[in-house]
């Protein structure tokens, strides 16, 4: 029965003492019990009592939950998904051995998980210099810092999921409700107004703390998603400022620009997940089946930030389709690029003209969708829309511009997108490349450049009806 468990916290005990700066014999005195019971408690050699969880709970302000919660479930599904990647293929991975580590070792296993993110941080910022090298024709030793590619190191070596920050977000978006909406618990809790000002009075601001008066004055022009995620987003900075440092603490950036930037999409996304809670978000795609624009009239969202969100969907025990995102500019400059799908972006140059995302200027605010095939097998499936920013007004600047959200081929299935296929594995997929640089692909019509290490065929006798014609050598 539920109620005869017993309870072995021995390891969580023992970081939680240490974590207070606390000898065995100072916890002792705390919870009025013996320093050998302490020590046969962090030894597991006994159970937990009620009675003391309780009065640790009490007496330490901790939550009794995480504390008597499932002993190290979260840690052992993230140390699962480390262990997959093909760097530890030779290497036998019992799930038991993994849970027991977890449980026991919290410790070795935050550090196993903190030297793997590093690890995934350094090979992408190892592909950039290369790449940017490559680029310059020199070695690449002195670049100047990218503090846009650091931001973007920084989300995807952490497959921009951020659980801790979800968490608090979602207690926050709990307090929230019980004031019915943004504008009253900033009201009540804060003693901050909402005030809706021409773009003229704003004079180029869309949001704004006016801290004198206690307000946050927001731009009219706004529409009522944007409204809601600025409100959102200044709550975040108010409440959750601690958390977000907390998680741009282990980044190592070589920039204040970098860190910076990085800090800012933190707070967009502690703001999504306020707007759109994990639990109740993670439960409405899987009843909608990734509807983007039904889940984003469920939540009050744009199109734009309800996927941005799906991207996030990676909390371990509670994954859900992988994907990935990017948002380029009719000329194909990239703006925003997420990926927790595995998708190998163009990290320089420009993309794959083929690939639909390019293509979605011509019908605006239509759903595109297209299955792709690259060039050594791997196949996606991804949707394409147009997106409005600005605008509000007769006059007003507006920017267009289109996202892509895709996946691999094999969760493409549970999207409703797919659904009217007949049989959606058999669908003929888009041949693309990463980009043409890197593209093998021969006899491509649409090649801009010569892939890496192939000799282009002279012309003076024959012209080829491709770009380039390239000899077998």
């Amino acid at each position: 029965m539920a109620s005869d468990r017993r309870l072995y916290i021995g390891p969580r005990l023992r970081r939680l003492r240490r974590d207070l700066g606390l000898t065995q014999a100072d916890m002792a005195a705390d919870l009025e019990v013996s320093a050998s019971y302490i020590a046969l408690l962090e030894r597991n050699n006994r159970p937990l009592t009620a009675d003391l969880l309780v009065r640790l709970a009490q007496t330490y302000k901790v939550d009794m939950a995480a504390l008597a919660g499932d002993g190290g479930a979260e840690e052992a599904a993230r140390l699962q998904a480390v262990l997959k990647d093909p760097l530890f293929a030779g290497i036998d991975r019992a799930s038991l051995e993994i849970a027991e580590v977890a449980a026991n070792f919290p410790g070795v296993t935050e550090a196993l998980l903190r030297l793997y993110t590093t690890y995934q941080e350094e090979q992408l910022a190892l592909a950039d210099r290369g790449a940017e090298s490559r680029a310059a024709g020199g070695d690449g030793a002195s670049e100047a810092s990218d503090p846009v590619a650091e931001s973007r190191r920084f989300l995807a070596a952490r497959r921009n999921c951020f659980p801790a920050l979800d968490e608090v977000a979602e207690r926050l978006a709990q307090a929230v409700a019980s004031h019915d909406n943004l504008v009253g618990y900033l009201k009540v809790r804060h003693g901050l107004k909402v005030r809706r000002l021409p773009s003229s009075v704003m004079v180029g601001s869309t949001r704004r703390l006016d801290r004198h008066r206690r307000e946050v004055l927001l731009d009219d022009g706004l529409d009522g998603a944007s409204q809601a995620f600025q409100l959102a987003l200044q709550l975040a900075y108010l409440e959750l400022g601690g958390e977000i440092d907390a998680t741009l603490g282990d980044g190592g950036f070589a920039s204040e620009s970098g860190e910076r930037l990085t800090r800012r999409a933190l707070a967009s996304y502690a703001a999504a997940a306020l707007l759109m809670p994990y639990a109740a978000f993670a439960r409405a795609v899987e009843a909608r089946h990734y509807d983007v624009e039904a889940l984003a009239r469920q939540f009050g969202a744009s199109f734009e930030q309800t996927a941005h969100r799906l991207t996030t969907l990676q909390k371990p025990g509670q994954e859900r389709v992988p994907f990935f995102f990017i948002r380029v500019d009719p000329a194909g400059n990239v703006s925003k690029r997420l990926d927790g799908a595995g998708f190998p972006f163009a990290r320089h140059g420009g993309g794959c003209p083929l690939w639909s995302l390019h293509h979605a200027f011509r019908t605006p605010r239509q759903i595109v969708t297209q299955w792709l095939e690259l060039p050594d097998g791997q196949r996606f499936f991804s949707i394409a829309r147009t997106v409005t920013a600005g605008g509000g007004g007769f006059g007003a600047t507006r920017v267009e511009r289109a996202i892509a959200l895709g996946c691999a081929a094999e969760h493409a299935g549970r999207l409703i997108y797919t659904q009217a296929q007949a049989d959606p594995g058999a669908q003929a997929p888009t041949p693309i490349g990463i980009t043409c640089r890197l593209c093998q692909r021969t006899e491509c019509a649409a090649r801009s450049e010569p892939p890496i290490g192939r000799q282009i065929l002279p012309d003076d006798i024959r012209r080829t009806s491709l770009p380039f014609g390239f000899s077998d050598r």
